[in-house]
């Protein structure tokens, strides 16, 4: 027998294994076992008011902190994937971990009561209280993460940020929830889809019609992941013949985001 033969075999499966690895800083192939929504499903995003798990969709979203673990097992039972609500980019002051965000890192407001962009630049000290919250979802049982207010350097956040700094950010927090076996959406951002929409596994936006901007969403489409899009000022009519055709998962929602919806 030629003990050559086993030698070549392993060492020709050893140069296959290293011609589909990536680093981390490059977008990686779907992973097994994590979920990829795909285009086109349909979803319900509650978060606020007494949550309505009867909403007949495959996909829920809604706030990791305000449900406990038996709000996910019962959207499970009912065939739902459940994608767990996060603020990454911006502090709100009456979250249960708010007092671990040193006054450093806090910047000017969002627009939102109680919220304050963050200082995406200070990964030492937002890396391990994202892991934490990360860690909660994954604990949940939640099948994905929505992280917002995922772009501060486009907005006046009290801090000089760059979109290389946004990049880093955005490729930590999408490394973190891959870790833990979830999938994760970009939320909005558009205008760094070409460099990031390799590194999530689906998209969420807000208003790309009554901004002319929902073609930027096409790279995720292409990719066979699914972009959730809702609008708030435009009626159905106005923008669910555009959704469809782009094959977004289109609602219309009120801003408070409670459990009416208007799906196309």
């Amino acid at each position: 027998m030629n003990r050559r033969v086993p030698l070549l075999l392993a060492a020709l499966l050893l140069l296959l294994a290293g011609c589909t690895g990536t680093s981390d800083d490059e977008p990686g192939p779907q992973r097994a076992g994590r979920w990829q929504p795909v285009p086109g499903q349909p979803w319900q995003w509650q978060l606020s008011g007494r949550l309505d798990p009867t909403v007949d969709v495959p996909v829920y979203d809604i706030d990791g902190f305000d449900h406990p673990a038996s709000t996910v097992d019962d959207l499970h039972r009912r065939g739902r994937k459940v994608i767990c609500y996060l603020s990454t980019g911006a502090w709100e002051d009456w979250r249960p971990d708010a007092g671990k965000f040193p006054a450093a890192v806090l910047g000017q407001g969002n627009g939102w009561d109680g919220e304050r962009w963050l200082d995406i630049r200070r990964t030492d000290v937002l890396g391990p209280l994202m892991a934490t919250r990360l860690d909660m979802c994954r604990d949940k049982g939640f099948d994905a993460v929505e992280p917002d207010n995922m772009d501060g350097y486009d907005n006046r956040t009290g801090f000089p940020l760059t979109a290389a700094d946004q990049l880093r950010y955005n490729r930590l927090i999408a490394r973190l929830a891959h870790e833990r076996g979830l999938a994760v959406g970009l939320k909005n951002d558009l205008d760094q889809i070409p460099q990031l929409f390799g590194d999530f596994d689906f998209a969420v936006n807000e208003q790309c019609a009554e901004y002319d901007e929902c073609p930027s969403l096409s790279p995720f489409v292409d990719a066979g992941k699914a972009v959730f899009h809702v609008e708030y000022e435009l009626g159905t009519r106005e923008f669910c013949p555009l959704a469809k055709r782009l094959r977004l998962s289109s609602m219309l929602k009120r801003y408070e985001l409670d459990a009416w919806r208007k799906p196309c």
